[in-house]
């Protein structure tokens, strides 16, 4: 089966969409699948105001259907609602062919949190975006209940991994005074970063990670060590170091940095929001505190080798299977039952 997938985020950058989709794309071609990808790199693009290291691209539909034409996919997945899935979108509805979408972002709160949008608005231009998608895959159940609520249909879940082999416990030391608070990831206003970065904790506070609020940060948390973006074995060894995983954000709709820090054998602290409780359910391997400095100390406690031992539940190969499922069926002409399959096991 070839599956062509249209996305505004791709490398150069750092984030989980990109580490999904790449994840994804290796996975199925040993799974009998050929994914290729429709990224900005395929079209002129221009930097994204107040954010540079993102690059807006300027699709257009001849790409588009040569793209297509070369490929010849059986089944399309936009990815992102952005410019290039955009004009994928326009291009699938002119020439009446299905598509499904997938839905990683919490626009409507980062927007609103850079701008004076409305989180209406944008809300009204996803559900419109999706509404003619044949199945729109999300990470958790707390995502599908929350879009089902926003209005959207034929919802369905599509599972996230690990790379336990590369995210691993190891004898790690960074030589700095213990414990070590660590936070990985984009550094941006909508990750709420500074909701750990203002506690007072024993030890070291660590950032690994880059983004636009860096520099600003930096300034007003002197005594916080900022490593700069870190990929592969350098944030392997990061995570393996640390005692503690901080995940301050109350937006994201999975984090896929929570399984590389339990992979890692790492502890993780943070608010008690949908989505992470979600992914951690009841299992003993995270403090969850509207008191972030609380859960912070008290992750401290918890068993490494139960955060290994849950990681390990989680593979790329049960993601990749449940994604194809999905797009296959699609492809059959199979309707989606929204609430049947969003209910399934994230192990299933």
């Amino acid at each position: 089966m070839r599956i062509l997938v249209a996305t505004d985020a791709w490398h150069p950058q750092i984030n989980g969409v990109v580490r999904t989709l790449a994840a994804t794309a290796a996975c199925a071609q040993k799974l009998g699948a050929d994914i290729s990808f429709l990224t900005p790199g395929d079209f002129p693009c221009v930097p994204l105001p107040n954010y540079p290291e993102i690059k807006l691209a300027l699709p257009r539909l001849q790409a588009v259907r040569r793209k297509t034409t070369e490929f010849r996919p059986d089944a399309i997945h936009i990815a992102t609602e952005g410019p290039v899935g955009l004009a994928v979108r326009r291009y699938c509805r002119r020439h009446d062919i299905r598509f499904t979408t997938s839905f990683h972002t919490a626009f409507p709160a980062y927007i609103s949190a850079r701008s004076p949008i409305p989180e209406r608005w944008v809300w009204q231009y996803l559900r419109w975006f999706h509404g003619a998608s044949d199945r729109v895959m999300v990470a958790s159940s707390a995502l599908a209940k929350q879009l089902t609520m926003q209005g959207f249909e034929r919802v369905v879940q599509w599972s996230r991994g690990v790379d336990t082999g590369l995210f691993r416990p190891r004898d790690e030391t960074l030589h700095l005074p213990r414990p070590i608070f660590l936070s990985v990831g984009r550094i941006a206003i909508e990750k709420n970063l500074e909701a750990f970065l203002a506690l007072d904790l024993p030890g070291t506070k660590l950032i690994a990670g880059d983004g636009p609020a860096r520099a600003a940060l930096a300034k007003k948390y002197p005594d916080v060590i900022f490593t700069g973006a870190k990929e592969g074995e350098a944030l392997a060894k990061i995570y393996a170091a640390a005692d503690v995983f901080v995940f301050p954000s109350r937006t994201d709709t999975f984090g896929l940095v929570l399984l590389e820090a339990l992979a890692s054998g790492l502890p993780v602290a943070a608010f008690p929001v949908a989505n992470v409780q979600a992914v951690i359910g009841d299992e003993p391997v995270c403090a969850l505190d509207d008191d972030l400095q609380a859960a912070c100390l008290r992750a401290l406690d918890l068993p490494r080798v139960a955060c290994r031992a849950f990681a390990e539940r989680w593979s790329w190969e049960n993601s990749t299977r449940h994604f194809l499922k999905h797009v296959r069926l699609a492809a059959a002409h199979e309707p989606a039952q929204t609430l049947e399959i969003a209910r399934e096991t994230l192990f299933g």
